[in-house]
């Protein structure tokens, strides 16, 4: 006679076969949440470490130092920097580097909005059109009503800004970049983008932005592409 596997099931004494072995049970429990405990508390550790010693690197150094400064930093240091910097700027960020495809090293997120890091030093160079238009090409599948960072410790070039100038970008060179550190480091207020305005966009809500256009200064949406609005600044 054939029996289905439930049938065979229903005759094994599951519930007293548990009982039997619960102390064995309890035991594979207790280790499994305490090897979950020891890699929290690892985590944990390794952040302490990079932001104790993040915080000694920043401190007493003047502005040019601190370039110096961030500029002798291996490229993964320099990522794992970026997105602490970012955490007590007030977000939530993750270093993603090589991990991550298209040149997306950081990823932070703050109010339910994501928005994705390029850190990239140039030390010899500026950050010209071509590194800037990839990474804008790179951010299609990503942003919704997030924003691209693009940071250097160098310059951009003129080509490079009038690029982003019209888009959901915000470069970020190295004065900039000074900037963040000492309000970081001072007050540790959430960053406001430093072309972000407290005005709001009348059709969506999100916050509007001083832009510069091919007739001068005006206000536009953070949320563009999604929301086109404009309106020309007074």
């Amino acid at each position: 006679m054939d029996f289905s596997l439930w049938e065979i099931l229903k005759h094994i004494p599951i519930q007293s076969i548990f009982l039997q072995f619960w102390p064995a049970w309890v035991f594979l429990l207790a280790i499994f949440a305490f090897k979950c405990l020891l890699d929290l508390l690892d985590l944990e550790i390794k952040n302490w470490g990079i932001r104790r010693r993040f915080k000694k690197g920043e401190a007493w150094r003047s502005n040019r130092d601190l370039l110096r400064w961030l500029r002798g930093m291996k490229p993964t240091e320099f990522e794992e920097y970026i997105a602490d910097l970012f955490s007590r700027l007030g977000y939530k960020t993750e270093a993603v580097g090589g991990s991550h495809d298209q040149g997306i090293d950081v990823i932070a997120k703050k109010g339910g909005i994501t928005h994705y890091i390029q850190c990239k030093k140039f030390i010899t160079s500026k950050v010209p059109v071509g590194a800037v238009r990839d990474f804008y090409g790179s951010l299609a599948d990503h942003l919704a009503n997030g924003k691209g960072y693009f940071i250097t410790t160098n310059k951009f070039t003129l080509e490079a800004s009038q690029f982003a100038e019209d888009k959901p970008i915000e470069l970020i060179d190295g004065f900039e970049l000074v900037r963040l550190i000492r309000t970081a480091k001072k007050d540790k207020k959430p960053y406001q983008s430093s072309d972000e305005t407290a005005e709001s966009c009348p059709l969506c809500g999100n916050a509007l932005v001083l832009r510069n256009g091919k007739y001068g200064e005006f206000l536009g949406c953070s949320n563009y592409p999604k929301c086109k609005y404009t309106v020309k600044k007074e």
